[in-house]
């Protein structure tokens, strides 16, 4: 029996405890796959199941602790961080296993899946995370061209010259920008 309780902590943030054993990585893919659905970030949903369930599995195989706590995020607009908590303070490695090897091919998967993955320590233990970035597509490229476009632009009293650089840290909106809601229980 997996006792686990879905805690929505604001509305770009979800998590959940977890015992930690082996069924538990099907529960923290729901989790993973309910927010980023509420979120209206589906194409992440895959590679965000297949990467919660190797943390999850991870933190089962390598350490003894009892619970595990999956937390996801949206950071950014277009940004969904994934972290598994523990107890353990060993941190993780990438293994190279050879063509043989049955295992040991978890992070390995993380890295290519994700845009970027790590490990903070923590006094009580540590955060495996990794994190996922929606691709742009084409509308959302166009959408930025015409931004860019038009701040670009010379208005009348301007003084920057046509076609100049916009004010940094001004970019497009993610074309996912809508309202996030609370996903459902996974069951």
């Amino acid at each position: 029996m997996i006792a686990a309780r879905l805690t929505p902590s604001g509305a770009r943030r979800y998590s959940e405890t977890l015992v930690c054993e082996p069924a538990s990585a099907r529960r923290a893919r729901l989790l993973v796959s309910a927010a980023v659905n509420a979120w209206g970030m589906s194409e992440m949903s895959e590679a965000g199941v297949q990467i919660v369930a190797e943390l999850v599995n991870n933190a089962v195989e390598h350490t003894r602790c009892r619970t595990v706590r999956v937390l996801v995020t949206r950071t950014t607009e277009c940004r969904v961080r994934i972290a598994v908590a523990d107890t353990c303070r060993d941190t993780p490695a990438m293994d190279r296993p050879d063509g043989e090897a049955e295992g040991g091919r978890g992070l390995l998967l993380v890295d290519a899946l994700s845009s970027r993955w790590g490990y903070d320590r923590n006094p009580w233990g540590k955060v495996v995370w990794a994190e996922l970035e929606v691709p742009p597509t084409a509308e959302h490229q166009f959408a930025v061209a015409l931004s860019l476009d038009a701040r670009t632009s010379r208005r009348e009293g301007d003084d920057a010259p046509p076609g100049s650089a916009p004010p940094s840290g001004s970019h497009a909106p993610c074309p996912h920008t809508a309202e996030p809601s609370a996903p459902r229980p996974p069951r």
